[in-house]
């Protein structure tokens, strides 16, 4: 796991690093909010620890700058202030945790293992763009070019699981579980039909080949 921590205070820091390093954690050390959200910005990491009083940019300005910028990587608070209102204003600013100095560092990996272990947030998608075709997802319309075209219920949800599998194969069994909630081969051409109006529809008119067949295997979208 790699982790961001950000601390003024040197001594500190350099204690914190070597708790996470040797259990294992790589750990990348600055100490001031301006390189913390550069080091954020340029860099993955699984973890970020933040102090919340620091030169050039607070704690807290640094975990909402992220957060309006969809980062929704999970940051733990590490910090001396440690009234009921800093807390508050820290998970509110969009912090998963607010843990108080002096601390104990086993709490620190405690609360550490706890948010790693949380499911990722998810930022709720709201449309495909794909081999120039438009899906809006909130109101199921679908455009390419500009000119939208009319799908009826089972087709817009074909082309959607196609999508949303861009270049993989999915085969006649995975289309008829996912799409029409078919656990059998009902021993109808069924799919089959369905493709071929989406070709219809998408491909054809447009002089474009995103639906695509792969003999002996199934179907697959290619952008």
């Amino acid at each position: 796991m790699k982790i961001l921590y950000a601390e003024d205070d040197l001594e500190t820091a350099e204690y914190v690093r070597a708790g996470l390093a040797q259990q294992g954690y790589s750990v990348d050390v600055v100490h001031d909010g301006k390189h913390a959200l550069g080091q954020a910005t340029m860099q993955d990491y699984d973890l970020y620890i933040f102090d919340r009083m620091m030169p050039s940019l607070d704690g807290l300005s640094v975990v909402k700058s992220l957060r309006a910028a969809k980062d929704l990587t999970p940051a733990i608070f590490l910090t001396g202030m440690g009234s009921v209102d800093d807390r508050v204003g820290g998970l509110k600013s969009g912090a998963d945790d607010y843990l108080v100095k002096p601390f104990s560092m086993a709490e620190l990996i405690a609360r550490i293992e706890v948010i790693t272990r949380r499911p990722a947030m998810q930022v709720e998608q709201t449309e495909l763009m794909l081999g120039g075709l438009q899906v809006k997802l909130l109101s199921h319309e679908v455009f390419r070019s500009g000119e939208k075209i009319d799908l009826q219920p089972r087709e817009y949800a074909l082309l959607v699981f196609l999508m949303e599998r861009a270049e993989r194969v999915q085969t006649k069994t995975m289309i008829l579980e996912a799409v029409w909630n078919i656990n059998f081969d009902p021993k109808t051409s069924v799919v089959e039909t369905h493709i071929s109006r989406l070709r219809a529809k998408l491909d054809k008119p447009f002089g474009t080949n995103n639906i695509q067949t792969v003999h002996g295997s199934g179907y697959l979208f290619k952008p």
